[in-house]
């Protein structure tokens, strides 16, 4: 697949009407859509159809929407928007930790949906920004077209929004960025609503990198200003 029009979601939502509703919506603007009701159908669903994006509701019936989560996270790299009622900043950092990439809160627009979806769509296809050249930083390589991150020749394995934010930071490695700027940089999801999220993520980086988060070597925090990745 080569353009947006060939996006495909796999939508866990066990509400029928709403399902069905948001399912011909994003049909209509050239997204294709699989739908299942069942937390335990999900994990299944997406090894079988492999979709671009999972569209995936916190309350289901079986397993919930967290459990679904960090299931299809230990399989799968595919973006995942979680969807929920529940639109409070803890509800909101549970479901980042759980492994999610982004967060849209019931009720929501359609067409902020839509353009989410083809957000992180995007960006899972290695086109977050102009440049496909490797961007090396020490001993971490940034693999923009491959969505790849190495570090010492050990593969890491990143979420598209951490694989986002690492690449931001390394495109200004050695400069402060404020949680700002970062959320401006990765924008088109839900950290966009809140700072904390950015914290959430760094942290999970951190543990991916290695780095130990009392003495950060590489991504370091600059209290009250941000964050940097430190060029060594």
């Amino acid at each position: 697949m080569t353009s947006e029009s060939g996006v495909l979601v796999l939508y866990v939502e066990d509400d029928e009407r709403l399902a069905r509703l948001t399912a011909s919506y994003l049909q209509s603007h050239g997204v294709r859509v699989a739908v299942v009701a069942n937390g335990l159908e999900a994990v299944p669903e997406a090894l079988r159809v492999r979709p671009d994006v999972v569209l995936l509701d916190l309350m289901l019936p079986g397993i919930d929407g967290l459990e679904v989560c960090r299931r299809l996270r230990a399989r799968l790299d595919t973006p995942i928007i979680m969807v929920t009622a529940h639109g409070d900043e803890p509800d909101r950092v549970v479901g980042l930790e759980g492994g999610a990439d982004d967060y849209i809160v019931k009720p929501f627009s359609s067409r902020e949906l839509l353009a989410r979806i083809r957000a992180q769509a995007r960006r899972a296809r290695g086109r977050v920004g102009p440049s496909v050249q490797a961007i090396v930083v020490g001993e971490l390589r940034i693999e923009p077209q491959a969505m790849q991150v190495t570090l010492r020749g050990r593969v890491l394995g990143l979420t598209t929004y951490e694989f986002a934010l690492l690449r931001s930071l390394a495109d200004r490695a050695g400069q402060v960025l404020t949680r700002e700027q970062l959320m401006d940089l990765v924008k088109g999801s839900a950290e966009e609503a809140f700072d904390r999220s950015i914290d959430v993520h760094i942290s999970h980086l951190r543990q991916k990198l290695g780095d130990d988060p009392r003495s950060p070597r590489l991504l370091k925090t600059v209290r009250g200003v941000g964050y940097m990745l430190a060029s060594i």
